[in-house]
């Protein structure tokens, strides 16, 4: 099959570009190449490729600059997928949108499931959902939405990273630990959508590792695990802090943890442990 993959240079497509099965061609594209906000390159470039699936990996993530910079991230996140997506009804294309937690607001005690209605808190969730909505909106079953959590990887900038140089370079953290979700690596993300791809899969889709932590759980596991590896030098101090105690320009959801029933049953896999895949991700690093 030959795929068009966005966001190339991001963690998702990292993943994705050196896991990708050999019966796949993959056409992996940065915005460099191709700026998805404009619909005409959108639908020119498409057009010349003929991908029979795209998969959306290009977003806006930059949470709480989203605040500030609305236009910018309705553009991309929004407008970008909505492009793809018409781009992809031209030429009866497939299309896989890569989600977020965040367009949850949090309220609920128990996991979301795919079913459950969306309700975000911050520019960055709005307009991840609308774009959501629009791919759904243009391409109806021809489309597949798979939405996932607190994402990192080997490649890029994330809280793993940013995590390791911040216990570098200081003796006393405190962390977030009202905030409850699962972290993800992205090559959990990366092998989901391969085999979404050769079950064809339609619809609304959670993919994430297993378990449940709070940011505080999670820097106590890199923490940990970093110095049995190695990656450390010295022992940090780490304490919990409050959502309240820790204002941030957006408002993020304090429970995000999703239901993966269905898609684990969809494409009969297992989600591997979230901490597991976390030392994997640092054995690389």
């Amino acid at each position: 099959m030959k795929i068009l993959l966005t966001g190339c240079d991001g963690q998702l497509g990292f993943e994705l570009q050196r896991s990708v099965p050999s019966q796949h061609e993959l056409i992996a594209i940065d915005r460099q190449h191709l700026d998805i906000t404009d619909q005409q390159a959108v639908l020119d470039y498409v057009t010349e490729q003929q991908p029979q699936l795209i998969i959306n990996g290009a977003a806006y993530t930059a949470v709480d600059l989203a605040e500030k910079e609305q236009a910018i991230a309705v553009a991309v996140n929004h407008q970008g997928a909505d492009n793809l997506a018409q781009a992809a009804k031209n030429i009866q294309a497939k299309m896989i949108q890569i989600s977020t937690d965040f367009i949850f607001s949090g309220k609920n005690h128990q996991p979301y499931t795919p079913n459950d209605k969306p309700e975000p808190i911050s520019v960055y969730g709005q307009s991840k959902y609308a774009g959501d909505q629009a791919v759904l909106n243009r391409l109806g079953d021809q489309a597949c939405i798979i939405r996932t959590s607190w994402l990192y990887s080997s490649h890029g900038n994330n809280f793993v990273k940013t995590m390791l140089r911040l216990m570098q370079e200081r003796d006393e953290l405190g962390i977030v630990a009202d905030q409850i979700g699962t972290p993800t690596w992205a090559a959990t993300l990366s092998e989901t959508i391969w085999q979404a791809i050769n079950v064809e899969i339609q619809g609304i889709y959670h993919c994430a590792d297993n378990g449940v932590a709070s940011w505080y759980d999670f820097a106590m596991a890199i923490h940990e695990e970093a110095l049995a590896l190695g990656l450390l030098k010295k022992k940090i101090m780490i304490k919990p802090l409050r959502t309240v105690d820790y204002p941030t320009p957006a408002k993020r959801p304090s429970y995000s943890v999703m239901d993966k029933t269905q898609t684990e049953n969809d494409l009969n896999i297992t989600f591997p442990y979230w901490r597991n895949t976390l030392q994997n991700m640092l054995k690389e690093l």
